[in-house]
């Protein structure tokens, strides 16, 4: 299957960026390279591009992409929070934007084998890093049922948590849980029928907090930020797009804490911690989806685009 992926808010995130020709720029979250093409379209022959994804096909199909502009570009396969020793490896200490999509890809969602979707039954997988030993189908299959409580509750935010981790422990005693069609069957059964038709589809909250388990989602992003902000130059930007509650929440944190680090009582009258500003918030809010991008692509729905620039 061909690599296919639309990339989310294309315009708003490369303009975010404030692309400087002779700069270096990073996405940290490559992809199919739809970012990065626009990144690099912007950059001159003594600009530098890095890619780093940790997903092999989208290596491969960014590469190809990316491979007409040359010598500028470097792609690496490996996570974003090995972002530092990746840029150290090749000569870089500073650079002038990241950009982070977490979105999972239209590739991912739509090639079944992957396991990523509810709406195609196949193996239990959920691995962005396919050299990972750890699957989906470790998790359902292992975790207690207070384990799975606490993901289902903690990372889907579904408020029938309880009673779905109770009917996949349930049914593994029976027979082990391999397939999404599988584990989909289960989460039905576990969620009133009532409140099923009109709150979309019922294992979607479940599937998405299986993978962010699986592949550590939040924790990367938490234990990153503050290292990608730290390795921009003076000017330098980070734009993240997000697309669930958890990580927005995680991204506007962050960018809070490093433009007011402050841990002075409100009542002293000068700051005398010494935590020094490291830059400031671009968006007070966040930038959505437009009405076009959102007719023409129904997963950009979620999407929000915060930036950050270094001072």
């Amino acid at each position: 299957m061909v690599f296919r992926h639309t990339s989310v808010l294309l315009e708003e995130t490369v303009n975010g960026l404030e692309v400087k020709p002779g700069g270096i720029y990073v996405d940290a979250t490559l992809g199919g390279g739809g970012h990065a093409f626009e990144v690099c379209r912007h950059l001159s022959d003594k600009g530098r591009f890095i890619g780093i994804d940790q997903d092999a096909a989208a290596i491969e199909a960014a590469g190809e992409r990316l491979s007409g502009f040359g010598e500028k570009v470097t792609v690496v396969r490996s996570n974003y929070c090995d972002l530092k020793p990746v840029l150290h490896s090749l000569g870089i200490d500073k650079v002038d934007g990241i950009v982070l999509d977490l979105g999972v890809s239209s590739y991912q969602l739509d090639t079944a084998e992957r396991g990523f979707s509810y709406r195609a039954d196949a193996p239990l997988d959920m691995r962005m890093d396919q050299r990972q030993e750890l699957t989906a189908k470790d998790i359902v299959n292992t975790y207690s049922e207070q384990e799975l409580f606490r993901v289902i509750r903690d990372y889907g935010e579904d408020r029938f948590a309880k009673n779905i981790a109770k009917h996949i422990v349930t049914e593994r005693e029976k027979n082990p849980i391999e397939t999404t069609g599988q584990l989909n069957e289960v989460i039905r059964r576990a969620i009133p029928m009532k409140f099923q038709k009109n709150a979309g589809h019922p294992s979607k909250r479940t599937f998405q907090a299986i993978r962010i388990e699986l592949n550590r989602e939040l924790e990367v992003l938490r234990e990153s930020l503050d290292t990608m902000i730290d390795m921009l130059n003076p000017g330098g930007r980070i734009c993240i797009i997000t697309f669930h509650s958890l990580e927005d929440r995680i991204v506007k944190s962050a960018f809070r804490k490093n433009e007011n680090p402050c841990i002075c009582p409100p009542h002293f009258p000068v700051c005398v911690c010494g935590n020094v500003p490291k830059g400031k918030v671009i968006t007070k809010k966040p930038i959505l989806p437009g009405e076009e991008e959102l007719a023409e692509n129904s997963r950009s729905k979620s999407a929000k685009l915060r930036i950050f620039e270094r001072c």
